[in-house]
């Protein structure tokens, strides 16, 4: 399993440990993931995904999953939150035709 945030495309970042010393090791700075069922309101059902804290938050604040993935950049998705922004689409496309 990646270490990579499904909506926002977040992923490991390299940095250094800096002793009282200065002495420098190379570490690495891991994004805080967390196992998320999301509401979705245009498919009537719970999705599971793999987001970071940050990403959570900014679910709410845009409104919902629906919201978030309506303005969000394809490129940062991941496959699975794809297939679930173009199932969303196509929901309501046919809920208003």
């Amino acid at each position: 399993m990646s270490r990579r945030c499904e909506l926002t495309g977040k992923g490991p970042m390299v940095g250094n440990n800096v002793s009282h010393a200065n002495n420098k090791t190379k570490r690495r700075f891991l994004p805080n993931l967390n196992d998320v069922t999301l509401q979705s309101e245009a498919l009537g059902r719970g999705v599971k995904l793999r987001i970071s804290a940050s990403a959570l938050r900014t679910v709410d604040h845009r409104g919902g999953l629906d919201a978030f993935l309506a303005r969000a950049k394809d490129e940062d998705l991941s496959p699975k939150a794809l297939k679930i922004k173009r199932e969303i689409e196509a929901a309501r496309s046919t809920a208003e035709a």
